[in-house]
């Protein structure tokens, strides 16, 4: 018999969390809860969690810390919680390496569907085989694995997960215009609209830590009406 994937949610509300754990557990998953980013911890040194469901707004240590931390030790995917209705948690969230969100009060089957899409996507992922050596650009050299970047006069720069995951796009699909929507399909694989400050923000960081000038930007180049390109090695 196929084991059932265990869902952790992580919310400081027990209603919430005990009735987001009953409706998982009929919808064919197995749940456990945890009250706070300490006993999530916890529970996750001594168990494995397929998917972690996590609340931003909680006392001591809020969900974007937990979700940084998980981030660091493992690949476990993350759907962010949240009650508010800013862009910004959200945003720093997706950019941290959250792999979705949802805005409280939500619909269950939409949840539901959320967690097995990202399930799925995660499944893709450790198939995925690993690449053949690092990547280099406009004389900067991808380090995937430390998440860095070198120039030729040796200096590294260290990206941030939301930097990586829209660098590695750009590098995939060097010399063509993609728009703010395909970077956040392609970097995420979301099945939500992109947020266009996250995709901006990113960009903006990027810019600062490859362009020699980043009033003109000769790398990472915007289209007017299109999106962005990456620059290619033939240009």
């Amino acid at each position: 018999m196929t084991e059932m994937p265990t869902i952790l949610v992580v919310d400081d509300e027990d209603d919430i969390r005990e009735s987001l754990c009953a409706h998982l557990e009929r919808s064919g998953f197995s749940a456990a809860g945890a009250a706070s980013a300490a006993d999530a911890r916890g529970w996750l040194n001594t168990n494995d969690a397929a998917l972690v469901m996590l609340d931003i707004m909680m006392p001591g240590e809020d969900g974007l810390s937990l979700c940084r931390h998980l981030r660091e030790v493992d690949k476990t995917p993350v759907i962010l919680l949240t009650a508010l209705t800013d862009d910004t948690d959200k945003i720093v969230g997706l950019e941290i390496g959250a792999d979705d969100y949802i805005t409280k009060p939500f619909n269950p089957r939409e949840l539901v569907a959320r967690i097995r899409a990202v399930l799925r996507r995660s499944v893709g992922k450790e198939d995925e085989p690993s690449g053949s050596g690092p990547a280099s650009f406009s004389g900067w050299i991808l380090d995937e694995e430390q998440s860095e970047i070198t120039n030729t006069e040796g200096l590294v720069v260290t990206l941030s997960a939301g930097e990586l995951s829209i660098l590695k796009v750009f590098l995939e699909h060097a010399g063509e215009v993609l728009s703010r929507d395909d970077l956040m399909q392609f970097s995420r694989g979301r099945e939500t609209l992109a947020f266009e400050r996250t995709i901006d923000n990113v960009i903006s960081r990027l810019r600062k830590k490859i362009e020699a000038d980043v009033s003109n930007p000769r790398i990472i180049k915007t289209v007017r009406g299109g999106g962005y390109r990456l620059v290619s090695a033939s240009e």
